[in-house]
């Protein structure tokens, strides 16, 4: 733990919360002299560890956004919400190449309807990637995707179906977090082994709202930009912020699957959230690390470029990520937004 004590002076310790609760399937990776010796070998290889570290790290340069801030768009780049085009979704998920099962959860819901009632498109998308030991996982991921999906569909979804415009008394964001903290106290009480990091976005006509913990990611692809909207909660993550390592170093670190934030492995947990106005024609993905660990930025702005339905495109991104090796569990959810 003397790297913790060197890179978060005035830190404390990062504090063990214990084997099973932090470990998620890996396959065996080559550690070099200075790191902790190999894990022998056993269902749960490669372990995924969370850590405790104190305060919020600032922002990467990833085009993340600040809690809150809404990225303005001419009027010109707005999408037409009264017309008959909507949102299309394609989800996929898989076991891999190598896992004996899949403990990533994935949620899709859309509802949409035109009529004097006006009520704009709404949907609901989670990915959530679970660990902690051959079952944990799988409860901890499906107990938070779950609980969030039935939390937020309760609180906003079904008032504002009713025209009770009391759903909007909260802020969306916060509601999204209360949503989560929520779910991640089942999960401590549940399952106490296990742990799950939970990516969310919510759509409102053409907003969209998010709310992210863990390694799981959010990206919007638009024209030729594919940009990352999530951060990383992880170890490698934090060291290439303080520019101890660079992003070569970062793809096969010894430590690359620790994790300092995740649900279900402390009581309480910071949420980050953020708010964005989504441009016309321009796609959504969430994702597990079981996708972008095995296929890089490029051929996923090629994929989803390439194929214009977007259950194809989730269909050939899992294809890719098993060609490469399929060494986790990989689960794909592509929003196609309208005009």
């Amino acid at each position: 733990m003397d790297i913790f004590r060197r890179l978060f002076s005035n830190k404390p310790e990062p504090k063990n919360t214990g084997a099973a609760a932090a470990q998620k399937e890996q396959p065996p990776a080559s550690t070099p002299a200075s790191a902790a010796p190999p894990t022998p070998p056993s269902e749960n290889k490669g372990a995924k560890t969370t850590v405790e570290l104190e305060g919020r790290p600032a922002y990467a340069s990833t085009g993340t956004l600040a809690d809150g801030v809404t990225r303005p768009l001419p009027q010109d780049a707005l999408i037409d919400l009264k017309g008959n085009e909507h949102i299309a979704f394609g989800q996929v998920t898989d076991v891999g190449m190598v896992r004996s099962n899949n403990q990533d959860s994935a949620y899709s819901f859309f509802s949409t309807s035109r009529s004097v009632l006006e009520r704009p498109d709404f949907g609901l998308f989670i990915v959530a990637d679970g660990m902690g030991g051959h079952h944990d996982g799988e409860k901890a991921s499906a107990i938070a995707a779950r609980s969030v999906f039935g939390t937020l569909t309760s609180k906003v979804y079904v008032p504002m179906l009713a025209g009770d415009e009391r759903y909007n008394d909260v802020p969306i964001t916060e509601a999204m977090t209360e949503a989560i903290l929520k779910a991640n106290g089942e999960i401590v009480q549940k399952v106490p082994d296990g742990g799950t990091t939970l990516t969310a976005l919510m759509i409102i006509g053409d907003m969209a709202y998010m709310a992210h913990v863990g390694d799981s990611r959010l990206y919007l692809i638009h024209r030729d930009k594919l940009e990352q909207l999530t951060r990383d909660h992880s170890l490698v993550q934090r060291l290439l912020e303080l520019d101890q390592i660079t992003a070569d170093e970062a793809l096969d670190h010894p430590q690359k699957n620790v994790l300092y934030r995740a649900l279900g492995q402390n009581e309480q947990i910071e949420v980050d959230t953020l708010m964005r106005r989504l441009p016309p024609r321009s796609r959504v993905l969430l994702c597990s690390d079981g996708l972008w660990n095995q296929v890089d930025e490029r051929q996923i702005w090629e994929v989803v470029s390439q194929y214009p339905n977007p259950q194809d495109a989730c269909s050939e991104l899992v294809r890719r990520a098993n060609a490469s090796g399929g060494l986790d569990n990989v689960t794909v959810i592509l929003l196609q937004l309208p005009g």
